[in-house]
């Protein structure tokens, strides 16, 4: 981990969207493996993120969106999220529903943290198969403008 930063003892809640950017921006390919291989940081990380994502969600983007979508981080054990828009309202649930899923990303942990973190082009993370979309594609490249994002 950088001696700067010490993200095991970094109160996650306490850190701002922005902040939460320039951290991912900072990290290393080897840092970021460091956080994967510590699976109690990786699932806290993972949850704060998923955590945040009902506050960053933007209402008026969804308009009349109904749909499931599944987030599956891989790595030394697959974490499943699931975002559910309905009602111009967005809830997250740990775990695989029976629901279907309208789309399911599949991403590994480098991958998903500069996603949601704004470092990372969804677009060309799909092209160099960073990012798997199964379902509905154009829902996932609408997904980043339902979100308040920071810009990396």
């Amino acid at each position: 981990m950088t001696d700067e930063l010490d993200l095991d003892s970094l109160d996650l809640a306490a850190v701002s969207p922005d902040e939460f950017a320039r951290i991912v921006k900072g990290l290393s390919g080897r840092e970021i493996g460091e956080i994967a291989q510590d699976e109690v940081l990786r699932r806290r990380v993972i949850a704060e993120i998923f955590g945040r994502m009902e506050r960053q969600f933007r209402p008026d983007a969804a308009g009349p969106l109904n749909a499931v979508i599944r987030w599956k981080i891989t790595g030394e054990s697959d974490v499943v999220y699931e975002t559910a828009v309905a009602d111009r309202t967005l809830t997250v649930r740990e775990g695989r529903s029976e629901s279907e899923a309208r789309v399911s990303l599949v991403l590994d942990d480098a991958a998903f943290l500069k996603l949601v973190s704004g470092n990372g082009s969804p677009v060309s993370m799909f092209i160099t198969r960073k990012l798997k979309v199964v379902g509905d594609i154009a829902l996932a490249t609408r997904l980043p403008s339902l979100f308040d994002i920071p810009e990396a």
